[in-house]
């Protein structure tokens, strides 16, 4: 699995910050890379109070998944 991990901080207050994450099943990391901005960019449409700060593409390791 890869995810595509990133940090989207409230426009309004750039100190509050969230660790957000999508997990893609069916890709390779270089495509990930390729298609980040395409899908952050759909994520902060979505989430028009939102802007992402940094984002990083890796592949998920076993038990690394948050509860």
């Amino acid at each position: 699995m890869i995810e595509l991990l990133f940090v989207a901080c409230l426009s309004a207050d750039p100190t509050a910050c969230e660790r957000r994450s999508l997990v893609y099943t069916d890709i390779t990391p270089e495509t990930c890379v390729l298609g980040a901005q395409p899908e952050l960019a759909k994520w902060v449409a979505a989430h028009p109070s939102f802007a992402i700060r940094r984002w990083q593409c890796r592949a998920v390791r076993s038990g690394e998944h948050d509860i």
